[in-house]
């Protein structure tokens, strides 16, 4: 299982990954010229993109599908309420905001998200033994899916804002509310204490993804993680912290 992180962040998110000979993107929210040449870098063409996973139809996580999908015609997979915004898809499936579906060999659990959009959700991309959890652009995560949330080999999980920063912020009062709500997004302390919860024995690598540019530094999203991690003496091989502009290295387990 490969995994790499395309782009992150409140202006486009895109992520690459591989298992079980399925090559597919979580996202395109940024455009198909930018996907097309990150990909290239580690030697993957655009056209062996087998499938497009969607997590909401918020612009910047679906940026650059409509030309993507029109010049390589990508399966693209998403529920019928995201569907019935995303209408100009050629060659889609539909799924539903929870349960699971399977990519030829991939079991793929789908968690029903927070957030204010149709349908958002985040997955859980299972080869075999091996998984990866992707959630980002949620106010919370529901404790039901803690069970199947845990132990899991990689983590790309959002953690969006420095609470202090975004208080601190010039963002007007009702922005505040709606980033720090239900239906929002997950702060460092919050991401931090959910990884706490979800990390086990098998995890080895945790992406922190969608930081703001505005009310979040590198640092502290890393060091809040760090530290809660460590509190709780639970270890990790790295943790690695997304940017909007530059692909992340190259994780495999």
């Amino acid at each position: 299982m490969r995994v790499r992180v395309l782009s992150s962040g409140s202006k486009g998110n895109t992520t690459y990954i591989e298992a079980g000979g399925v090559k597919l993107l979580i996202d395109l929210g940024n455009t198909c010229k930018y996907v097309k040449e990150k990909l290239s870098i580690f030697n993957i063409n655009a056209e062996e993109i087998d499938a497009i996973l969607i997590t909401h139809p918020h612009i910047d996580h679906v940026k650059g599908l409509k030309v993507f999908q029109k010049k390589y015609h990508t399966k693209v997979y998403l529920t019928e309420k995201m569907q019935e915004e995303i209408d100009y898809l050629d060659n889609y499936q539909l799924i539903e905001n929870h349960g699971e579906f399977r990519i030829a060999s991939l079991l793929i659990h789908v968690i029903k998200t927070s957030h204010d959009a149709i349908d958002s959700v985040g997955y859980i991309i299972d080869e075999g033994k091996k998984s990866v959890v992707y959630i980002t652009d949620t106010g919370y995560i529901n404790q039901k899916y803690f069970p199947l949330l845990s132990n899991k080999d990689i983590y790309i999980m959002e953690s969006n804002h420095d609470i202090e920063m975004l208080n601190h912020s010039t963002y007007p009062f009702k922005t505040r509310q709606r980033i720090l709500g239900d239906k929002g997004h997950l702060s460092n302390y919050d991401s931090a204490r959910y990884l706490k919860e979800f990390t086990g024995e098998n995890t080895k690598y945790i992406f922190l993804a969608h930081l703001s540019h505005e009310n979040n530094t590198k640092d502290l999203a890393y060091n809040t993680l760090k530290q809660r991690l460590l509190e709780e003496n639970k270890v990790v091989d790295k943790i690695i912290v997304t940017t909007q502009d530059e692909e992340t290295e190259e994780v495999c387990v």
